[in-house]
Formats: structure tokens, sequence, C-alpha cells
């Protein structure tokens, strides 16, 4: 039997590249919120099995990124906030 984790990340990979269609991205969306509504895997938006330091890391990684848009780095700000971490 394939790795859960493993199968998740491949249908996120799926949805992130821009050379795959919409009809595959939207199968592996369809396909992701299954496994997360069985809690085979953890929610997209569920932070609780992350690392607290990796998470912050990576927030503040993103605030310094030249490539990352505004609104992510918002989004970033945002959540160092709601974490109680400094930016």
């Amino acid at each position: 039997m394939a790795n859960p984790g493993n199968v998740a990340g491949g249908y996120k990979a799926t949805i992130s590249n821009p050379n795959t269609s919409e009809e595959a991205k939207d199968h592996a969306r369809e396909v992701l919120e299954n496994m997360e509504s069985t809690g085979e895997v953890p929610t997209r938006d569920d932070d609780s099995n992350k690392n607290t330091g990796n998470v912050i890391g990576g927030h503040k990684a993103n605030l310094k990124n030249p490539n990352t848009s505004e609104e992510a780095k918002e989004n970033s700000r945002q959540v160092l906030e709601d974490m109680g971490a400094d930016s």
C-alpha cells in the first residue's frame, strides 16, 4: 500500500504544476478533499502536526523572498502575528 502522505504530495504537485490540465487539477483536488475528509491525511490548512519552529521559519523566509507576492507576504505577516512570532 502506498504511503498516504506521498500520495497526497503527488496530488498537491499536480495542482501546482502549470503544465497540468484543469481536468487533472480538479481530479487531484477531489481526491485530496476525500483523503482529508476521511482523516487519511491532515487538512492542507492544519498546522497542528507541523513543527512550530519550521512553520515560523518558513513564513519568515517568505517575507524575505524577492519572488514572493505582496499578498503572500501579507498572509505570512498575519500568520506570524497570530502565532505571536516577530516578523
